[in-house]
């Protein structure tokens, strides 16, 4: 919704602007279609020669959820650790054995199908389950599964950035995209050379409508976008490091109330619950 928002704002300043100024759109309109081909084009090209197949994948299949809100609320972090707390709650009281039925087939779970938001979120559960099956094996020491987490977590966070990263390229290569229209339409000027002055200055005023929409393109559209991917990777990221230090905890001997406020710790403020509304939650949830 904000992206829509932002780039209907980024259109109002700009022509706006130039709409006080006294600026004619007519040049613009007649010479818009045109230089877009050409610098879209390009930058569509140069996108497709500099990223393999699964970034390009990656990278179609993120942009449709940069124009959804962030689904990293309280209210998701809350789920999280009230199923993390049940899940340790229940290896320290029945033994971890007892949890074993549950991560082999969370789906069937009738602990984890309480939980509906992160029992959707397909890589999340295997990230839990997985460290909960090597809990339950007993074969890892915490020194050992927290090595294997981090690398797991870092090749998430990778993989995560190389959308954000051929976006961004892209962005980059705009401005010259919009140079290299705007030159193509001075090489159309000069060939014109001997044509009156007013036909000649609209040929140049289109030429630099080239440079303005690959500038506008790049900071005012895509640059944006990969910023934007790049705040849900990290977003992300924190959510994996939220499971990481609870479980770590609770390896660690921690009680189950104390893993979950290890993992409360790690969060970004913003969606951070408070110590005592996160103890309400998970305890209610068990009731």
């Amino acid at each position: 919704m904000f992206v829509i928002v932002g780039y209907i704002v980024v259109l109002i300043a700009v022509f706006g602007g130039y709409a006080i100024a006294g600026g004619s759109f007519a040049v613009i309109i007649k010479a818009a279609p045109i230089e877009l081909f050409i610098i879209c084009g390009s930058a569509i090209g140069a996108f497709l020669v500099g990223n393999s197949s699964k970034i390009i994948k990656s990278t179609m299949g993120s942009i449709p959820t940069l124009l959804k809100g962030s689904k990293y609320t309280k209210a998701r972090y809350m789920e999280l650790m009230a199923l993390l707390y049940e899940v340790l709650s229940k290896a320290r009281k029945e033994g971890l054995m007892s949890i074993e039925g549950d991560i082999e087939d969370p789906h069937k779970s009738p602990l984890f199908s309480k939980f509906a938001t992160i029992s959707a979120d397909h890589h999340l559960m295997e990230f839990i389950t997985d460290y909960l099956r090597m809990m339950v094996s007993g074969s890892l020491n915490p020194h050992e599964i927290e090595a294997l987490m981090d690398s797991e977590i870092e090749t998430h966070h990778q993989e995560a950035h190389a959308p954000m990263n051929a976006i961004q390229k892209v962005g980059d290569g705009l401005p010259a995209f919009g140079i290299v229209a705007a030159v193509l339409g001075v090489v159309k000027t000069m060939a014109s050379v001997g044509a009156a002055p007013a036909v000649l200055g609209q040929m140049i005023a289109g030429a630099l409508v080239g440079t303005f929409l690959g500038i506008l393109m790049a900071y005012g559209f895509v640059s944006p976008l990969a910023q934007l991917l790049e705040q849900k990777a990290e977003e992300a990221h924190k959510e994996l490091t939220c499971v990481k230090t609870t479980l770590l905890a609770s390896m660690q001997g921690y009680a189950p109330a104390i893993a979950v406020e290890f993992g409360r710790k790690v969060l970004f403020s913003t969606e951070r619950p408070g110590f005592a509304e996160l103890e309400a939650h998970v305890k209610g949830k068990k009731a």
